[in-house]
C-alpha cells in the first residue's frame, strides 16, 4: 500500500497531524483561549514557543488545538457526504432506468455551479457558523462523488463475478453489499483521501472570511483572519497557520496519489 515514497511521506504527514490533534491537551502548553493582554505580540519564549498573538494568547496552543479542530470538522463534511453519495450512486448505478436519470439530472443541475461558489450563497442564506458551513458542503459536494460512485457501480456491474453472484441466487442487495460495494472501497478511500485535504482547504478559505468558525475558535482559518491586520509588522503570525495548512493538504495529496498508483515508483 505504501510502495511509494510520496505514500509514505504523505502518511508521516498525516499521522503526525492525527497524534497532535488527538493529544491536543497534552501538547498545549496553556489555554488556547486564555488571553493575557500584558503579553500580546510576545517573541517566542520558553513560554510561549510560537509566540503570541494580538491578544496574548499563546499561538502554538492554537496551532496545536486548530489541528484538531480542522481534522475533525473535514472529518464530519467527508462522512456526511459519502454518507449520502455512497447510497445514492450505488442506487443509481445498480438499478438505473428512471431512477438513474431523474438522479442524474440533480447532480447536473448541482454540478453546473462551482461547489465552493455554491457552499457560499448556500452558507450567506444561514447565519455564518461552523454548523452551517458543515451543512453547506454536504448540501453541495455530495453530488460530485455520487457521480464517480456510480461510474463505478456501472463498471462493476457488467463483471463477470457479478454474473456469477446473479446466477447463484444472490439477492439485490448481497450483490450491492458484498460484491459491488466491497470491490469500491479502496477506491472510495483513495478518493476520500484526496478531497479531505481539499475539504480542510476550503474551510479554512471561507473561516478566514467569516463564514465557517467563528472567534475566539482556535481555527486555522480564523487564526489567519485574526492576523491580517499584523502582516507587515508580524507576519509570523500567518505563516504558522499558512504553513500548517498547506502541510496538511499537501500530506493528504501525497497520501492518497500513492494509494491511487500503487505498484508505479515515486521521487520526492
Amino acid at each position: 500500500m505504501f510502495k511509494s515514497n510520496g505514500a509514505k511521506a504523505g502518511g508521516i504527514i498525516v499521522l503526525l497531524f492525527v497524534c497532535i490533534g488527538i493529544f491536543a491537551p497534552w501538547l498545549a502548553p496553556s489555554d488556547p483561549l486564555q488571553i493575557h493582554m500584558e503579553h500580546k505580540l510576545s517573541m517566542p519564549s520558553w513560554e510561549y514557543p510560537l509566540g503570541t498573538d494580538h491578544l496574548g494568547r499563546c499561538v502554538l496552543s492554537r496551532m496545536v488545538y486548530g489541528t484538531r479542530a480542522s481534522l475533525y470538522y473535514s472529518s464530519m463534511v467527508l462522512a456526511v457526504v459519502f454518507s449520502i453519495s455512497i447510497p445514492v450512486g450505488l442506487l443509481a448505478g445498480y438499478v438505473g432506468g428512471t431512477i438513474d436519470h431523474l438522479i442524474m439530472r440533480v447532480i447536473d443541475i448541482l454540478l453546473a455551479f462551482p461547489s465552493l461558489i455554491l457552499s457560499l450563497a448556500v452558507t450567506a442564506v444561514l447565519d455564518p457558523s461552523m454548523k452551517n458551513l458543515l451543512i453547506s458542503f454536504a448540501v453541495v459536494w455530495w453530488a460530485g462523488y455520487a457521480r464517480v460512485i456510480r461510474s463505478m457501480v456501472l463498471q462493476m456491474k457488467e463483471s463477470d463475478y457479478i454474473m456469477a453472484a446473479k446466477a447463484g441466487g444472490s439477492t439485490h442487495l448481497q450483490i450491492i453489499l458484498r460484491h459491488i460495494l466491497l470491490n469500491a472501497t479502496r477506491p472510495i478511500l483513495v478518493l476520500a483521501s484526496i478531497e479531505i485535504g481539499t475539504i480542510m482547504l476550503s474551510i479554512a478559505g471561507l473561516s478566514f472570511l467569516g463564514l465557517g468558525a467563528q472567534p475566539p475558535t482556535p481555527e486555522w482559518g480564523v487564526m489567519l483572519n485574526d492576523s491580517r491586520p499584523y502582516i507587515q509588522t508580524e507576519p509570523r503570525l500567518l505563516l504558522y497557520p499558512g504553513l500548517a495548512i498547506m502541510l496538511s493538504v499537501l500530506g493528504f495529496n501525497l497520501l492518497g496519489e500513492g494509494l491511487r498508483k500503487p505498484g508505479q515508483k515515486e521521487e520526492l
